[in-house]
């Protein structure tokens, strides 16, 4: 398996995965914010990005997944690193800390805590968001000058998405169009939920964020980790998409720091957002 990446800085590794459709430069946000703490290294999953589609194909369901990322890992000579991940990448993370082989995990709108409607909408979401990646890359980017245009584009994914330069936007929804693993990465999450009983012995410091204007994984979502995983650190992050990085990067950045102890740990602020999701019929 043949996995692209990018890396850079010093310390203890820190393995940053992106979500499905998209590429390790979703990370360029906080990947510099990292790099001052921290040896970090940004991957393209495989059928993502610049990463091609393994020889026996995609992997089937979450453990292929899980098992053709770990023998990457001891390739570039990491040992337990830290993991920071969102969406696809965040479950992913999860898994891993399940497994033990990470020393932290730090998890953006984790996939595994929907309902099967809600799995069906969110596909549904991305799947419009790839159909209109087919236009042609010209006219795309000429309409994707318009910053209008660009929040318009973005808003499933971004609380802020006028922040996306035009070269950004254009390369992620290339990267939308051209990922050859998305259908299926799509038909593998029909029966994914992640097991929080496989969590609950484990040792590694979790933190799971959710951003409270994520149209993808709502909010509420985060409730069920904070049922599931009670050891678990959840936080609420404020006027964040489900792509937190682009909204509020020093935010996200402080989150994972703290995750792997990079940083001191900021003393809890009053979560105003928990007694609204429990009071949400979706949870």
């Amino acid at each position: 398996m043949t996995i692209h990446f990018r890396r850079a800085g010093s310390g203890e590794p820190l393995v940053l995965i992106h979500g499905i459709g998209h590429r390790h430069q979703a990370w360029e946000p906080v990947f510099d914010r990292l790099t001052a703490h921290h040896e970090v290294i940004a991957l393209d999953l495989p059928g993502f990005g610049n990463s091609p589609v393994p020889s026996t194909g995609m992997p089937a369901d979450m453990a292929a997944t899980v098992a053709g990322v770990l023998p990457a890992l001891t390739e570039w000579g990491l040992e337990r690193p830290h993991v920071a991940g969102y969406s696809l990448g965040g479950a992913i993370a999860l898994e891993l800390a399940a497994t033990g082989a990470v020393a932290s995990a730090t998890a953006l709108s984790p996939a595994g805590f929907f309902t099967p409607a809600e799995r069906r909408r969110a596909l549904a979401i991305l799947r419009t968001l790839r159909a209109n990646s087919y236009l042609p890359t010209p006219i795309m980017r000429v309409a994707l000058r318009s910053a209008y245009l660009r929040a318009l584009c973005f808003a499933p994914l971004m609380a802020r998405p006028r922040l996306l330069d035009v070269e950004r936007a254009l390369g992620d929804a290339l990267a939308l169009r051209r990922g050859p693993g998305f259908n299926a990465v799509a038909r593998a999450a029909r029966d994914y939920r992640f097991d929080c009983q496989r969590l609950h012995d484990a040792t590694v410091p979790v933190t799971i964020g959710w951003g409270d204007c994520d149209r993808i994984f709502g909010v509420h979502q985060a409730e069920r980790v904070r049922v599931g995983l009670p050891a678990a650190r959840v936080v609420t992050l404020p006027r964040c998409g489900h792509v937190p990085m682009s909204d509020d990067p020093d935010l996200v950045a402080a989150l994972i720091l703290e995750t792997t102890g990079a940083v001191p740990r900021a003393p809890e602020r009053p979560d105003p957002s928990a007694s609204r999701v429990r009071k949400s019929p979706h949870s």
